[in-house]
């Protein structure tokens, strides 16, 4: 999910980081998976609940609260990106392997056993492209001239526009050490403040409409993921980071924890839409994380449930295939079809999984 929450599947406690190099996390099979406990201590920004916790979030959304999202007032006078978003890729340690490239383009990596590396780059070009309408959604969406407590964008509102021609804008493999084996939310933080040197993005204005997705390696446990959530988003200045907030000395940077969740088998969506689906869950956490950040940039700045925290892809995920606002296949342009979940449109009080574009 994508709000500040008590560690329910999607929080996990504050891990202690272990030093570079040190022994992976042993992977659950998913059958052992148990659904994650709903009251643990922590809390977290933007996290994607696995697929039990959304059901029981459901349950109780339905009995407590709409879904209609309202304006936060901006953080540091930040709601939304709205540019056109440039997402750099980080595979974050030497525990990706040896790295090559495909005939896409696309770098591979020789320790990325369910071949995730790929299929990431290739829907982070594909948004935008081929006349896509999942993620027109995001177009309703604005800050600027708009109110806190607003439920909807005035006409001189800054929006979000849609993303066309891909929002791919850089990879980068950081093989100089290996990643901790359960990596902070601060420790992620500071990656991402490497990838912003790295990319040469050194100041706040560059990274106005920036995100860095830090992929950590198979068998890794970043941020006590494991049997908790799937994925989250943040950023850097957030003081709920496990370990702390970071400096950045080029402006806040958005960034997120994106696990190498298919370890975690059906809980986090593997075969959620197709079969074997292997990468469902994996694109669809991919998909949700970049959607909650676009509408809110740095949490809870932007477009969130007054009464739950809930983003818009939140009070949507884990909807099955065939309901109402249910997860779905989706083709972008010549990159490729891959399995997504709706989000939350407040201007047609549904979960879409396609839009009109509005901007």
């Amino acid at each position: 999910m994508l709000r500040r929450t008590s560690r329910a599947t999607l929080t996990g406690a504050a891990a202690l980081a272990l030093a570079a190099g040190a022994a992976l996390a042993v992977v659950p099979q998913a059958s052992a998976l148990a659904p994650a406990s709903a009251d643990s201590a922590a809390v977290r920004h933007g996290v994607m609940t696995t697929v039990q916790q959304a059901a029981q979030n459901r349950a109780h959304r339905a009995a407590t609260s709409a879904n209609t999202l309202s304006y936060g007032g901006g953080t540091g006078g930040v709601g939304v990106n709205d540019g056109h978003s440039k997402v750099y890729l980080v595979f974050y340690g030497n525990q990706w392997g040896t790295q090559s490239t495909d005939s896409h383009g696309n770098a591979t990596f020789s320790k990325d056993p369910s071949h995730v590396a790929s299929p990431t780059q290739q829907m982070f070009k594909g948004i935008g492209t081929g006349s896509e309408k999942w993620s027109a959604d995001l177009t309703q969406w604005c800050d600027g001239a708009v109110a806190a407590g607003a439920t909807s964008c005035p006409s001189n509102g800054s929006f979000v526009p849609y993303q066309t021609g891909g929002v791919l804008s850089g990879v980068w493999y950081d093989n100089s050490a290996a990643s901790p084996s359960a990596a902070t939310g601060h420790q992620l933080g500071q990656e991402a403040v490497k990838a912003a040197a790295h990319f040469g993005n050194t100041t706040a204005a560059s990274n106005r409409h920036t995100y860095y997705v830090i992929l950590s390696p198979h068998g890794a446990n970043p941020d006590s993921y494991f049997n908790n959530y799937c994925a989250w988003h943040d950023y850097t200045g957030d003081s709920t980071l496990t370990g702390g907030a970071v400096t950045s000395p080029y402006g806040q940077l958005a960034f997120s924890n994106q696990p190498y969740n298919t370890d975690m088998g059906a809980s986090c969506g593997v075969g959620f839409v197709n079969s074997p689906g292997t990468l469902d869950g994996w694109t669809m956490t991919l998909g949700h994380e970049w959607h909650e950040m676009m509408s809110d940039q740095f949490p809870a700045g932007g477009w969130t449930n007054a009464s739950s925290g809930e983003e818009n892809s939140d009070e949507c995920a884990w909807i099955a295939k065939g309901q109402p606002g249910g997860a779905a296949n989706v083709t972008m342009g010549t990159a490729g079809t891959f399995a997504e979940q709706a989000s939350w449109s407040n201007d047609t009080n549904s979960c879409a999984i396609t839009h009109a574009i509005l901007h």
